[in-house]
């Protein structure tokens, strides 16, 4: 993408399919910025191993622990992969320790590095005891070439020092989680168990990264490939093959296809291109699917594998792949394809066989695969188009987009009539806007949201009002007698406004008529005497209506609506703000500065629950003080904390705020 060139981070999930010494790897490479958590979220549902990077002079960052509690999320085993080995500020120790701490992982180290800052040249394998040196002959050298020798007695004694009690600690540490290792060291090498043979070791470190007892931590310097090789040695070694990964309804599909869509790309030459995971079976180009979700069949007509930005064309994908299949146009992000409407009722025979038989105590729409979870928005803005004559373009962008990214949301406000963007910050919300100026080619506007205010009234009124009008040759005389007042006390003040007739009234008036005064009453309801927002909280009582002959229900209709305004505007006008319901979750070293911000945000705190490490705090604040929370918080919090938002009710504003906000409107302030 452009917009991950010109601000060098990563924005949307890539893949890239490759070999590494006889085996098959898929990688998907996830943004590491909060607002773009749904590409780590749907990555993780389809993989199943995982490489942390860290960068080895910050160790655990803000993101990291978002990304690392998904991956416990999705039981999904880790490598961590400690970087910039050769910056100044590289710490190991410190790094394993925020991995420990932070993380509350059991960081299982398996190398070392020789030398720190520029002076990194390479790195000893803790299980074969052997060093990997790097040697840079020019500034172009990208590491492919490298050198592995035994450690000698010839070598720095300090680093031989430190390795052979780094191993042995490795030895410990593997014995201790695992029990079949512990027995081996035991029985066979009680004398010394630093004579363990490397393989054995290496079996057992696969054992505890597979039951995610411990996670293996590797390091180097990405940038010109140093530690690299042994990376993907180490995914090859101790990360799990399709194979391993059980999933339970697989099973019910045999050798038929059973694959799980999760990602949407619009290409403009090839229609939308859709990412699947296959699970089991063969996918072919030129085949229908079924699509159980959707329940309808759709032609594919290729399939490629990814390499990032390219695509390679292939006729058939075998079950642990990921494929880009172009032709399924009404496919979306968590459907579940399978070769065939057949196929999926010979599933779920298999399935009720299992369940009749006690084996397994589920429900029957487990032969759909679990989808991916979609956080909720949490930053919002309105979007609007530079004319009239490009809604329909703007529209149809945001629902290429949407289909994309299920993160980004779209509505429509019933009260402003604004089109709201809903994202998972003002990254998000940029990057979205930027994509719609170069890839649609509109030049949107992004507004702050208006916030929907509603109005009430203070005190009872009653009021008479005569309409005495001749149209043509017709006269319409009306006189009308109401009274207004308010529902209950501010607190309880329900959403709705009612009409009531005096008994006698109510005796006198024809159908026709009263349907005329109730829409005159409901027609003033709309708009309110401050703003013109709607009006709640206000019973009127309809006291006498006397009409001349011959008058028309719409000049009832008027007559009542001009008596409802100036009943309305001397009632005095009150008006009430949109209340959010928030909860926050904040690391205790942070509430403080959190709490300290919503009492200058307006912000009524209601409980402080205690859960697992963190503080959940929940609280009532007005949503005009909300605007640009998300970023605010992250500030506040180094980015560690999440929060969710939703309306609770509307109150009334104090006298102070009011008058602030009805200078605004009038353009005063």
């Amino acid at each position: 993408m452009v917009q991950e060139r010109e601000r060098g981070i990563t924005i949307q999930s890539a893949a890239v399919t490759f070999d590494w010494k006889s085996h098959r790897i898929n990688l998907i490479d996830t943004p590491g910025h909060v607002d773009f958590t749904l590409e780590v979220e749907r990555a993780l549902r389809v993989l199943d191993g995982a490489v942390a990077v860290f960068d080895a002079s910050a160790g655990v960052e803000a993101q990291t622990l978002t990304v690392w509690r998904q991956a416990d999320k999705h039981n999904v085993p880790c490598i961590c992969f400690l970087n910039k080995m050769d910056k100044p500020a590289a710490n190991l120790s410190f790094s394993i320790k925020s991995i420990r701490e932070k993380l509350k992982a059991n960081p299982v180290l398996l190398q070392i590095p020789i030398g720190s800052g520029k002076n990194y040249t390479g790195l000893v394998d803790l299980l074969t005891n052997q060093k990997i040196i790097w040697k840079m002959k020019s500034t172009e050298d990208n590491g492919r070439v490298f050198q592995t020798k035994p450690l000698s007695q010839t070598d720095n004694p300090e680093l031989l020092q430190e390795a052979k009690r780094a191993r042995a600690a490795l030895i410990e540490q593997v014995a201790d989680l695992d029990d079949e290792f512990a027995e081996l060291l035991l029985t066979d090498f009680g004398d010394n168990f630093d004579a363990v043979p490397s393989i054995k070791l290496q079996q057992a470190v696969r054992r505890v990264t597979l039951a995610r007892k411990g996670v293996p931590v590797l390091c180097g310097s990405s940038l010109r490939n140093k530690g690299v090789q042994p990376l993907l040695d180490a995914i090859t070694a101790y990360l799990p093959a399709p194979n391993e990964r059980h999933h339970d309804l697989v099973r019910w599909y045999k050798d038929d296809l059973c694959a799980l869509a999760f990602k949407v790309l619009h290409d403009k030459q090839r229609g939308p291109l859709v990412f699947l995971r296959i699970y089991s079976g063969t996918m072919k180009s030129q085949t229908a699917v079924h699509n159980i979700n959707r329940n309808n069949t759709e032609r594919m007509s290729r399939l490629l594998v990814p390499f990032a930005d390219q695509h390679v064309e292939i006729p058939s994908l075998t079950a642990g792949n990921i494929a880009l299949t172009v032709g399924l146009k009404q496919t979306v992000t968590g459907d579940t394809i399978v070769l065939s409407k057949a196929s999926a009722a010979a599933a779920a025979r298999r399935a009720q066989k299992d369940w009749e038989e006690g084996t397994k105590q589920r429900e029957q729409a487990s032969l759909i695969l679990s989808g991916v979870e979609v956080p909720e928005p949490v930053f919002f803005c309105s979007i609007e188009p530079p004319t009239m004559a490009k809604q329909a373009d703007l529209e149809h962008a945001l629902t290429c987009l949407q289909r994309e990214d299920p993160s980004l949301k779209v509505r429509v406000d019933p009260d402003s009539g604004q089109t709201i963007l809903c994202g998972m910050g003002e990254l998000h919300i940029e990057i979205i806007h930027d994509r719609i100026k170069r890839e649609y080619g509109i030049e949107t506007h992004l507004g702050p949201l208006q916030v929907a205010y509603r109005e009430t009234i203070l005190h009872r009124v009653s009021i008479t009002d005569t309409l005495d009008r001749t149209v043509g040759e017709r006269r319409h005389v009306v006189t009308v007698d109401l009274a207004v007042s308010p529902i209950g006390d501010m607190s309880s003040m329900g959403t709705s406004c009612d009409i009531t007739f005096e008994e006698e009234v109510e005796g006198q008036l024809s159908p026709e008529v009263k349907e005329a005064v109730e829409n005159g009453v409901q027609s003033s309801y709309f708009q309110g005497p401050l703003l013109g927002y709607p009006v709640q909280g206000v019973s009127t009582l309809i006291q006498s209506v006397s009409m001349a002959p011959g008058t028309s229900s719409a000049m009832v209709s008027a007559c009542v609506s001009r008596c409802m305004l100036k009943a309305l505007k001397q009632a005095g006008g009150q008006v009430l703000e949109p209340v959010m319901s928030l909860e926050v979750t904040v690391g205790e070293e942070h509430l403080s500065s959190v709490l300290g911000d919503l009492a200058q945000r307006r912000g009524a705190i209601q409980d402080i629950q205690s859960r697992h490490d963190s503080k959940l705090l929940l609280a009532t604040v007005p949503l005009a003080e909300m605007m640009g929370y998300s970023t605010i918080l992250r500030t506040l919090t180094s980015g560690n904390a999440t929060f969710s938002l939703q309306l609770d009710t509307y109150e009334a504003m104090n006298p102070q705020e009011q008058s602030t906000l009805l200078k605004r409107v009038a353009g005063l302030a």
